[in-house]
């Protein structure tokens, strides 16, 4: 049986006793109050007798015949004043309406008899009644108290049984609580030995964390000192990449430009190349014609010849003519020269176009791979901002993760300082309870020793 039920037992036990007891008491009280009742049936009893024989012996006492009023009033209705309660036994209170009935008449015969005292040996009859009515009165009181007393007796009787099985009931349990109680101490002993230990290990467990999460904290530290190192060097990456991004856009500009330039000088180039071919074609022309000048003065010549001999055959007439035909000759040979020069400055400006157009093609083809050469340049210029403007993106994303990784590792830091106070505050908290613990042990020992 579980020790509570056993002590719940036990209090019930003590309860009735002490119900019983205050039962008693109670009981005991209202006997006393039926004994007063009973005394103040009797005073009625002999007041009464003794108010006729006052009347018979020409005595007039009429504060006697108010008091025995006052208790025959108290007797049937309860009062406070003379510390009565009313009666609830019938038997009693018809007795006493009988008694105050005959009362009375007994002081109307009072009254007659003071008046006329003939009437003392009607009074004297009527008294014998009065006394075997309030004697009644008063057996009937008694009866009452007596039935008390039994009912006194017999509670008394009852409690102490039930204190006795109550007091057998307190010795076993009181036993058996002991008996438990040594186990349970014993229990408690060897447990609270065993919380010592573990408290002991935790406590050293709580030191060895306390002493890893300093360390954590200070790794926590040097991380966001490299994070903000990381961020401050991400930021100067990111503006030298915006001024690389900055001279990348410059240099296509630039490169653009000479493009275009290399574009309109290839176009030039084209154009000087054609006037050269048409000033080619206008070359050979003029040699055409120098040609034919040189045949006219071939043929001029020789008809100067010819016209010469024939002014030798004419003799003095052909004189004049002969001179005009010499000097028509000195013209043709002079034109002849000049058709010769005319054909070598040809030669020679035919020879330095065929250079300037063999150069003009080179060039157009220099020119072209120049702008192959810079459309590449143009693409890689391209290539280029986009590698320098995605490095500059990359860095902008670098220091922002590098300043979101710094705030990160403050909130670590912040809690990991949280936690450090919690170890401390839990490893202070184990040290209350090895001592709370030892204490119990202390305890537990002390009681078991007690026990």
């Amino acid at each position: 049986m579980k020790i509570s039920t056993q002590l719940r037992l036990c209090a019930a036990g003590v309860i009735l006793a002490l119900v019983g007891t205050i039962g008693t008491i109670l009981v005991t009280n209202r006997t006393q109050g039926e004994i007063s009742r009973v005394n103040d049936a009797g005073v009625v009893r002999g007041g009464t007798q003794r108010s006729v024989k006052l009347e018979v012996a020409g005595q007039q006492d009429d504060q006697l015949i108010q008091k025995l009023d006052t208790l025959i009033n108290g007797l049937m209705n309860g009062s406070e004043e003379l510390d009565l309660a009313k009666p609830k036994d019938p038997d009693f209170l018809a007795k006493m309406q009988s008694v105050e009935q005959a009362w009375s008449n007994i002081k109307d015969l009072i009254q007659r008899t003071r008046e006329n005292p003939q009437y003392r040996s009607e009074l004297l009859a009527a008294s014998e009644e009065l006394f075997e009515t309030t004697n009644a009165a008063v057996e009937s009181a008694e009866h009452i108290v007596e039935k008390d007393e039994k009912m006194v007796k017999a509670l008394e009787y009852i409690l102490l049984v039930i204190e006795i099985i109550v007091t057998a009931a307190i010795i076993i349990v009181v036993r058996n609580i002991t008996s438990s109680m040594a186990k349970f101490t014993g229990n408690i002993a060897s447990s609270s030995t065993e919380i010592a230990s573990t408290v002991e290990q935790q406590e050293r467990t709580m030191v060895q964390q306390a002493s890893s999460v300093n360390e954590t904290t200070t790794t926590m530290d040097e991380l966001g000192a490299a994070s903000r190192q990381a961020a401050e060097q991400a930021e100067a990456s990111a503006s030298g990449a915006q001024k690389a991004l900055n001279l990348v856009e410059e240099g296509t500009q630039a490169v653009q430009q000479t493009q275009a330039s290399m574009n309109l000088l290839k176009e030039q180039v084209r154009a000087i190349a054609e006037q050269i071919m048409r000033l080619s074609e206008q070359t050979g022309q003029i040699a055409g014609v120098s040609e034919l000048v040189g045949d006219l003065a071939n043929q001029t010549n020789m008809l100067a010849l010819n016209a010469a001999v024939e002014a030798a055959r004419a003799g003095e007439q052909g004189k004049g003519f002969a001179v005009v035909a010499g000097e028509i000759r000195k013209l043709a040979d002079e034109s002849k020269n000049s058709a010769d020069k005319i054909n070598n400055l040809v030669t020679d400006i035919q020879a330095a176009m065929n250079s300037t157009v063999m150069v003009t093609d080179e060039g157009t083809k220099k020119t072209d791979e120049g702008i192959k050469l810079t459309e590449g340049t143009v693409g890689t210029f391209a290539g280029v901002a986009d590698a320098v403007n995605n490095v500059f993106l990359n860095s902008q994303q670098i220091s922002l993760s590098a300043k979101q990784q710094a705030v990160a590792v403050q909130q670590v830091l912040s809690a990991m300082n949280a936690i450090n106070l919690g170890a401390q505050e839990t490893s202070a908290g184990i040290s209350q309870v090895k001592t709370s613990t030892r204490q119990l042990d202390d305890a537990a020992k002390d009681l078991q020793a007690a026990v």
